[in-house]
């Protein structure tokens, strides 16, 4: 938990001071209130009336001074807590989103997407709740209880004994609950996560899951998740339940007990007066009501405890991926080898076996490169160690003779354009989401992004043209028409390199052989990777690199390969007929 009060700006340490110096001063106003009204209890008490009005206008006074001054000091207190807690659940959100984006796949792997989601809202929001509430009680409890109690101390021996019984009982009460609700108390986020992963599953997957009529297989998934959840809430909150009528039971029996004793000993010839008695009551209250926000602030600590371990789970995990320091102001040459792996394996963390195996080719700049193979053959995995989503686990890849792992990685991807397997919108404009990031891109050079794409067609049968709104995912375009979105915002970076990772497997062969002709003659002098499935996709590449279970098998162009490659060759034959190949 202390560990993230580092993300505490400097002004908020101040904020700090002056809460604290304020509390002390709410709880010397709070315990002398009661002294003003035990001096008029004890005038009363004497029967001398003569100067009756000047002492009641008097202490009067002083206890409204006492209550507003308390009252005042409370509300500007309540101000700086909630502006500390606002900022600092502000600041871990910030550092939690930083974090995360700075996530390899790696890491992304470690933690699901709906965890990621809880750490960054319920957690930040129960921490908050934890500082807004238990920054003033852990202050204010301690110095209200030490202080009452050593008013109290020495008044009558009974009354005190009393007090003591009050506080015991409410220290078992307490201990009920700790044994029986924290432990439900903990398992709540755990729950909580599952709840979220199941209910993004179908919201994500809605289509699928109507088509394939599975509407009451998910429905009984997510009421388990959420029978779960709602089973440990009850158990807990029926041992909770106790607390309140518990409390108010032990504060009433306190102040009946405090009445009945003074029924005793409140006598006159100098034992304690009546007005003390009132007086005592008000301090034995004060220092129950301490232990009350105590156990208040006991019974939220360990679900907040929870949060902060998962919270710092997120900020404490090592990047896998780390910028380097080479920013390309003195670039090394590669020759004429633009592109190189040498010998590069790979396998994913706590993996045994390897996911590619000893690659090793090269690519001059401005050529095309493919890549085929079967199903999980690493082709996606291949190309993702160029833009470092992954790094090698042996060997190097090098851009113009340098290790992509020594490139500052933002100079790395401001070389690169890359278009993923799954076509990726935003929620926004077509024009937002192919001028997206940092490209900058004037309107001429998007409207020249979207033709290249084969994306210009529909985008001005659209409403508003380049204006038209896009919603979260791209829910509203087809699946084709979001892949030429995704190429065109590859195409608007005006990039060195171009990865296209089975990024025409929507299109149809008529768009996609227009679209692979307008890129060989508007990006001339760029590098291109490019995976696919279809040989007429890849057959005019420079260079096609075949690979079998991780391993490359075959490496030329589309002639060389059906008469050197097996391989290729079936692959080639069960898409195309002998006639189409050549």
């Amino acid at each position: 938990m202390f560990k993230l009060f580092k993300y505490l700006k400097s002004i908020d340490y101040l904020y700090i001071f002056f809460a604290i110096g304020l509390i002390v001063l709410q709880v010397w106003l709070d315990l002398t209130l009661p002294k003003f009204m035990e001096n008029m209890m004890d005038y009363l008490e004497k029967g001398d009336v003569t100067n009756l009005t000047s002492v009641v206008l008097t202490n009067g006074a002083l206890m409204l001074a006492c209550a507003v001054g308390s009252l005042l000091s409370a509300v500007t207190v309540n101000f700086f807590v909630s502006k500390i807690s606002a900022r600092l659940s502000a600041n871990i959100r910030l550092a939690l989103y930083t974090k995360i984006e700075s996530f390899s796949l790696t890491e992304l792997n470690r933690f699901s997407t709906a965890s990621l989601m809880t750490r960054t809202t319920n957690d930040v929001n129960n921490v908050q709740m934890l500082i807004s509430m238990g920054m003033q009680s852990l202050i204010k409890a301690p110095i209200m209880a030490i202080w009452a109690i050593c008013i109290i101390v020495g008044k009558s021996w009974q009354w005190s004994v009393a007090t003591a019984g009050a506080v015991l009982a409410l220290i078992i009460v307490t201990l009920i609950v700790f044994l029986f609700a924290v432990p439900k108390f903990k398992k709540i986020q755990t729950l909580t996560d599952n709840l979220n992963r199941v209910t993004r599953e179908n919201l994500t997957g809605i289509r699928v899951i109507r088509a394939s009529n599975a509407e009451d297989y998910q429905n009984e998934k997510f009421e388990g998740c959420n029978r779960a959840l709602t089973k440990n809430n009850l158990s807990a909150n029926r041992v909770m339940a106790i607390m309140n009528p518990g409390m108010t039971l032990i504060m009433q029996g306190l102040t009946l007990a405090i009445y009945w004793i003074g029924a005793y000993i409140v006598k006159p010839s100098g034992l304690p007066s009546f007005g003390m008695m009132t007086t005592f009551m008000s301090y034995a209250m004060q220092v129950v009501m301490s232990f009350m926000l105590l156990i208040i602030i006991f019974i939220l600590l360990p679900r907040s405890l929870v949060s902060a371990r998962r919270i710092n789970e997120v900020l404490n995990t090592h990047n896998s991926i780390v910028s380097g320091e080479f920013k390309g102001d003195e670039k090394e040459k590669g020759g004429d080898d633009y592109v190189v792996f040498k010998n590069v394996s790979f396998k994913y963390a706590d993996a045994s076996e390897y996911v590619l195996n000893n690659i090793s080719f090269s690519v001059k700049k401005g050529e095309t490169v493919a890549f085929i193979g079967s199903t999980g053959s690493g082709k996606s995995t291949l190309i993702n160690l160029i833009p470092r989503l992954y790094d090698a686990t042996e060997g190097e890849v090098l851009i113009d003779g340098v290790n992509v792992k020594d490139y500052d990685t933002k100079v790395l991807n401001k070389k690169i354009g890359y278009t993923p397997q799954r076509g990726v919108l935003f929620s926004g404009t077509v024009k937002s989401n192919v001028n997206f990031g940092d490209n900058n891109a004037d309107d001429e050079t998007v409207k020249e992004a979207l033709k290249i794409a084969q994306a210009s067609n529909f985008v001005s049968r659209m409403k508003d043209g380049v204006n038209s709104h896009i919603a979260q995912g791209g829910t509203n375009v087809s699946g084709g028409q979001k892949q030429r979105l995704s190429i065109a915002r590859a195409v608007a970076r005006k990039p060195e390199i171009f990865i296209f990772d089975d990024s025409f497997s929507a299109l149809d062969f008529k768009t996609d052989r227009k679209l692979r002709t307008a890129l060989k003659k508007h990006t001339a002098g760029t590098t291109q990777f490019v995976v696919a499935q279809r040989i007429g996709t890849i057959k005019d590449a420079d260079k096609i690199i075949v690979l079998d279970s991780g391993s490359m098998v075959g490496i030329g162009t589309h002639e060389e390969l059906l008469k050197n490659c097996p391989i290729y060759k079936e692959i080639a034959l069960s898409q195309l007929s002998e006639e189409e190949l050549k």
